[in-house]
């Protein structure tokens, strides 16, 4: 089962879906990894109700940072903002289907700290340190 969601990761990593940038986002946030310098960029497009109606990813990094961020992108679709910003990172965990080492754990959490903070308006904390 381990290669089925290897291969997922790669496929996410290779190519990302809503990749790029939106015209006019009505939230955006982008943050980079300190440890290992991977940067991504979320910008929602959130309606009048408060639903995210598109979402637009942009960065760079190692696999597990991009693959994750693209997973989110696909799970934030008709959400509400205030869910978006309550999102656990066991979305993410379960989304990317193996186990995360330690030291990769702030690669695969830098897509949700990104989106949570453009639903909060402000910096999110790391989700694994929640």
């Amino acid at each position: 089962m381990d290669d089925f969601y290897r291969d997922y990761i790669l496929d996410h990593y290779r190519n990302p879906r809503n990749f790029g940038r939106l015209g006019s986002p009505t939230v955006s946030a982008e943050e980079l990894n300190p440890l290992c310098g991977d940067v991504i960029r979320m910008e929602l497009l959130v309606d009048a109700t408060g639903v995210v109606r598109d979402v637009r990813f942009s960065g760079k990094g190692c696999a597990i940072s991009q693959a994750s961020a693209s997973m989110l992108t696909e799970t934030v679709k008709g959400l509400r903002l205030e869910d978006v910003a309550k999102l656990s990172k066991d979305v993410v965990l379960e989304n990317v289907g193996i186990g995360i080492s330690p030291t990769r754990m702030k690669c695969a959490m830098l897509g949700l700290r990104v989106l949570k903070t453009a639903a909060i308006g402000e910096l999110a904390a790391w989700p694994d340190e929640e």
